[in-house]
C-alpha cells in the first residue's frame, strides 16, 4: 500500500489470502486486520459496497476490550461516511476515534492498517469534515493539528497525507498562499520516501494558480495528460480531480471540455458512491452553463447543488451553491427571492467570517439590499 497506494491490485490479492487463511486457522486477531483493509480496498471504489464491510466491523468490536480495534472500526466508519457525504456521522466517528486514541499504544497501528496512522486520520478526515459541515476556522486548526501529530510520529505516508490535506484544506477556504508550502513538502517527502501520492500535486498546484488569476500559469503546470478527463487518477478522489480540471478549462474558455470533465465526475459520483464533492460538481457545472447564458439550465444546476448540500448538512456547499443562484436571480430583477434565499444561509454561520466565500455572501447580500 505504501509503494503502490491503497487501492493496488497486489495488495487486494494478499489481504483477501490473509483472510482465507486466517478463517482456515481461526486466527480471529489476524481475521480482523485483513478484513479492515479488505474494506479499505473496496472503499476507494465502491462506497456503497464497503459500508456493510465497516458496519460489520464495528459489529465485530462492539464488546471488544481492545481498544485498537474499536479505533480502527472506528476509522473506517469515518472514511466510509465521509466519502459516501455523511461529514455529520463522520465526525463523530472521528471524535469516537480520537477518544480512543493513544500516541505511544497506537503508534504501531499504521503498520497494520491502510499504511497510515488512525489520530492522524482523525485529525485530518475531522478537519474536511468540519470545513464541509461550515466550520472552516475549526477545520483549520485540526489540520494543522494533524499535521503537527504527523511531524511527532515521524510516519512518511501519514506526514505525506496530512500535507496534502492541509493544501486541500486552502483551496477550500480559497486561501491559495497556504496550499503552496504543503504541497511542495508532500512532493518532497513522496520522492524520498517513494510514497504513492493520493492527490495530484499538480491539479492542486494549478487550482491555487488560477484563485490568484495565474490563468496561464496554472494551465502551464496541467501535464496534457491530464487535460484529458479518462486519464484523471487515483480512483480516490477522482470526482474531486475532475471538478478541478474543470475549473481551469472553463477558465480556459473550453466550456464544452469543462462540461465534459464535470459530466465524468458525476459519472463516477454515481458509479462509486464517492459523493462528498457531488454539490460543488453539480454548482461548477452551472457555473460553466451560464458562462454559456444556458441560464435555465445553470440555475436547474444551481438548485441541485442546493438540495444536495441541505440533504448532506454541508453547510459551506450550501453557502456556495446558494450565493451563484441569489447572484443569478439578483442579475434578472429577482432581488428579493435572492436575498430570501441566501440570507438565513449566511445567518447560519457563526466563523469563518474572514474567508471569501462569506465575505462573498455577505457583499452579495448587501448589493441586494
Amino acid at each position: 500500500m505504501t509503494a503502490k497506494g491503497m487501492s493496488s491490485a497486489e495488495a487486494a490479492d494478499v489481504y483477501v489470502r490473509a483472510r482465507d487463511l486466517c478463517e482456515k486457522t481461526g486466527d480471529t486477531d489476524r481475521l480482523f486486520v485483513a478484513l479492515w483493509n479488505i474494506w479499505l480496498i473496496t472503499a476507494l471504489g465502491d462506497i456503497a459496497a464497503a459500508r456493510p464491510l465497516s458496519d460489520r466491523l464495528l459489529i465485530l468490536t462492539k464488546t471488544q476490550s481492545d481498544g485498537a480495534m474499536r479505533l480502527e472500526a472506528h476509522h473506517s466508519a469515518w472514511f466510509t461516511r465521509f466519502f459516501g457525504g455523511e461529514p455529520a456521522p463522520a465526525r463523530s466517528h472521528c471524535d469516537q476515534g480520537l477518544r480512543l486514541y493513544d500516541f505511544e499504544r497506537h503508534r504501531s497501528l499504521a503498520l497494520l492498517y491502510g499504511g497510515h496512522d488512525p489520530g492522524i486520520c482523525a485529525r485530518y478526515t475531522g478537519a474536511w469534515s468540519e470545513w464541509l459541515l461550515g466550520y472552516p476556522d475549526t477545520a483549520l486548526a485540526s489540520v494543522r493539528d494533524a499535521v503537527h501529530l504527523a511531524k511527532r510520529l515521524a510516519h512518511p505516508l501519514s506526514l505525506d497525507i496530512a500535507y496534502l490535506y492541509e493544501a486541500v484544506l486552502g483551496l477550500f477556504r480559497r486561501e491559495s498562499d497556504m496550499v503552496f508550502p504543503p504541497v511542495d513538502w508532500a512532493e518532497r517527502l513522496a520522492t524520498e520516501q517513494h510514497l504513492a501520492l493520493i492527490l495530484d500535486p499538480r491539479l492542486l498546484r494549478s487550482s491555487a494558480l488560477l484563485a490568484q488569476g495565474e490563468t496561464e500559469q496554472a494551465v502551464a503546470s496541467i501535464p496534457e495528460r491530464l487535460a484529458k478527463p479518462e486519464t484523471i487518477g487515483p480512483y480516490q478522489y477522482r470526482a474531486y480531480h475532475l471538478a478541478l480540471l474543470s475549473e481551469v478549462l472553463d477558465r480556459m474558455g473550453n466550456h464544452k471540455g469543462a462540461l465534459a470533465s464535470l459530466a465524468d465526475a458525476l459519472a463516477w459520483v454515481e458509479q462509486s458512491g464517492e459523493r462528498w464533492w457531488e454539490a460543488e460538481i453539480h454548482r461548477l457545472k452551472g457555473v460553466s452553463l451560464l458562462s454559456q447564458e444556458r441560464f435555465a439550465e445553470s440555475e436547474a444546476s444551481f438548485e441541485q447543488s442546493i438540495q444536495i448540500a441541505r440533504r448532506q448538512q454541508a453547510k459551506s456547499l450550501e453557502l456556495r451553491g446558494a450565493t451563484s443562484l441569489a447572484r443569478l436571480w439578483g442579475e434578472h430583477g429577482r432581488r428579493a427571492e435572492a436575498r430570501e434565499l441566501l440570507a438565513p444561509v449566511y445567518g447560519w454561520f457563526t466563523e469563518g467570517f474572514d474567508t471569501a466565500d462569506l465575505k462573498e455572501a455577505a457583499a452579495l447580500l448587501s448589493e441586494l439590499a
